[in-house]
């Protein structure tokens, strides 16, 4: 291995980043469970904290209107949606769950997903009475094209549930190639993007993409959006339809809401498109080059993913007999390294055992990984 495998690029995004957040008390290396805000972010929430107990809370949501709906347009472009298309949920998951009870699909209805897909969406999924069909994958877990064109042609589901990067595996799904399938075929895709919006491009062509603020897009908790094409919004009963001056969408939002969240959303999308998002994808993709490269068989652990994968997201193997619980707990206690061990019930039928999985940000370094690599 030389010295030039593991150049990363974009420096100056590295340190722009870094510079705009509070200093970390160690290194954070999971950003694939909750990234680190920044002091703009965190004082724009704060700030309208405070004007909720000046103004009055409802008062001060209609003092933040155009901000928000601002965020919705530039989130809807993210997405290839427009503003009209987006509703500010409370988490991917509160986003799916609105879905499935506003779509109201008959019991029984036939639905696709992955083997490899997240567990708390398979559950909502059956909670809804759908009835799953695995989509054929390859050996890293990704979904055979070829298989899913058959399937289409042959037997179509209801729709087609893809999550984009899996909560367990930094491996990207063929997500464009789907949607154009799917939209041949009059099939609808739902695009889980928690794992993939702000780290890899999801303007694809999804007829819904939902995704949630905490990670790769850097902003606040509690809060996430979904984005629904006009065809598939006429289809959605929701429980409170929305105004009549308000597209249908929009009566998936909930009035009881964490509105310093949502501003903190906005104000962290905005980083992102200040960054570049090509520019953020390119160093997030080399970093995890570089991580695989420098944690493969570091102590015995395996590296999962392909090494050219397009993702900061590094799962590891353990060794046999080494606990992966206990040495996340130990990286963090005697190393100040956060990471996250993530068990098989994250994805029950298509992992085998519990991994190591790292995830740094575009502030993250080679030494970061090093010292991940050493510490292991």
């Amino acid at each position: 291995m030389t010295a030039l495998d593991l150049r990363l690029p974009h420096d100056d995004l590295a340190d722009a980043w870094r510079t705009a957040r509070p200093r970390p008390a160690g290194r954070h290396l999971d950003t694939a469970a909750c990234s680190r805000q920044s002091n703009r972010v965190l004082e724009a929430v704060a700030h309208h904290a405070r004007h909720e107990a000046e103004l009055g809370g409802y008062v001060a949501e209609a003092t933040a209107g155009d901000l928000l709906q601002q965020g919705r347009s530039v989130i809807g472009g993210l997405a290839g949606m427009a503003a009209a298309d987006v509703a500010f949920v409370e988490s991917a998951q509160a986003a799916l769950a609105g879905l499935l009870a506003a779509w109201r699909l008959p019991a029984g209805t036939r639905v696709a997903r992955l083997p490899g897909e997240y567990a708390p969406n398979v559950a909502m999924l059956r909670a809804a009475g759908l009835e799953a069909v695995p989509l054929a994958v390859d050996g890293d877990g990704r979904a055979d094209v070829a298989s899913l064109e058959r399937l289409l042609a042959t037997d179509p589901p209801r729709f087609v549930h893809l999550t984009h990067v899996a909560s367990h595996r930094g491996v990207v799904q063929p997500a464009a190639e789907v949607a154009a399938l799917c939209r041949e075929h009059g099939v609808p895709l739902v695009l889980d993007a928690a794992q993939s919006l702000g780290h890899v491009d999801v303007d694809l062509g999804a007829d819904v993409v939902y995704s949630t603020s905490r990670k790769w897009l850097a902003g606040p908790r509690g809060v996430g959006f979904l984005c629904v094409r006009p065809a598939v919004a006429a289809q959605l009963q929701p429980v409170l339809p929305a105004a009549a001056d308000l597209p249908p969408v929009r009566g998936l939002e909930s009035g009881e809401a964490h509105v310093a969240g949502r501003v903190g959303l906005v104000l962290a999308v905005g980083e992102h498109l200040a960054a570049g998002p090509v520019r953020v994808r390119e160093r997030l993709a080399a970093l995890g080059r570089a991580g695989r490269q420098v944690l493969d068989g570091a102590a015995g652990w395996r590296v999962v993913e392909p090494l050219d994968e397009p993702t900061a997201t590094t799962t590891l193997r353990p060794p046999d007999g080494v606990d992966v619980v206990a040495t996340r707990a130990r990286l963090l206690t005697e190393h100040g390294i956060v990471t996250t061990a993530a068990g098989p019930e994250r994805a029950p039928e298509e992992m085998t055992g519990p991994v190591l999985r790292v995830s740094p940000h575009v502030d993250g370094t080679v030494d970061d990984l090093e010292a991940l690599a050493a510490a292991l």
